[in-house]
């Protein structure tokens, strides 16, 4: 698994330079690279690196970008160079966040009888909607208590993991996406959570051989293969993100939105959730 820099060490204990060299050739880009990227030189990202100058804000910041830093991130690299923090981080239930709230309430209810939800870093979910609630029908209390978990409740073997038909592929899929979010993120919770679910064991399906099969049909990305009520429904899954966050607690917002992968699915949905 490719690592993301060391949160082992706090920003101050390590310098600027060390984080953004960790960063860089995370990203693998060259000095000369970065430097044509943020208008700078190769000898100045150089010195800033060994920490023989000290970048100015604007450099920090310019950096970061061209290195896909994630905003988080940023404010760390900000107060490891002597700078204070550029990006708060507002609880989502406070009243500034409450356009962002009411934005994702819509979008996801507009969605309906489509499953969305949104989650943030550590996979919590924030908010979902009918067609998620659909699918969870039937899980124990257990998995339901805040904070409700996306990646437990799909590959926990009591959750919805011995309903995925192709939870071999489904599982993969999902742990990969994790891979790629703690390359880019320095979360040891985030790590935690993977090894966590990763270490679950797969539940083997029993309903192979008794479920209704929905009309063949070309698939033209991996979908979600799922039992609801003896029937088996496709998704096609599709997160999104905001664009330019300028706070913490946005940026790590993610909207996930299944969409129906054949005909059938989207007629049992439209026919359960009119």
């Amino acid at each position: 698994m490719t690592s993301a820099p060391s949160a082992a060490a706090t920003p101050a204990d390590r310098g600027v330079g060390p984080l953004l060299r960790a960063w860089r050739e995370q990203r693998r880009v060259s000095q000369l690279e970065l430097a044509l990227r943020a208008d700078s030189s190769a000898r100045h990202i150089s010195f800033v690196e060994t920490g023989r100058s000290r970048p100015s804000e604007e450099m920090v910041l310019r950096l970061a970008e061209h290195l896909d830093v994630p905003v988080r991130e940023r404010n760390a690299l900000l107060l490891a160079a002597g700078y204070a923090p550029r990006f708060p981080e507002t609880p989502l239930d406070d009243p500034a966040l409450d356009a962002v709230r009411e934005g994702i309430e819509r979008l996801i209810q507009g969605y309906e009888p489509y499953p969305a939800l949104v989650f943030d870093a550590a996979y919590h979910v924030v908010a979902a909607n009918r067609g998620i609630m659909m699918l969870l029908d039937g899980i124990p209390e257990s998995l339901l208590q805040p904070p409700l978990n996306t990646m437990r409740l799909t590959l926990h073997p009591e959750g919805l993991a011995p309903r995925i038909r192709n939870l071999r592929e489904w599982r993969g899929h999902l742990l990969e996406q994790m891979r790629r979010q703690i390359a880019l993120r320095r979360s040891e919770s985030l790590r935690a959570l993977y090894e966590e679910v990763a270490a679950y064991p797969v539940a083997v399906s029993g309903t192979e051989d008794r479920l209704e099969e929905p009309e063949a049909v070309p698939y033209f990305a991996l979908p979600m293969r799922i039992e609801h009520e003896g029937r088996t429904l496709s998704f096609i899954s599709s997160t999104s993100t905001f664009n330019t966050p300028m706070d913490v607690t946005v940026s790590e917002l993610a909207i996930e939105t299944f969409l129906p992968a054949d005909p059938a699915t989207a007629k049992y949905l439209h026919a359960l959730l009119p």
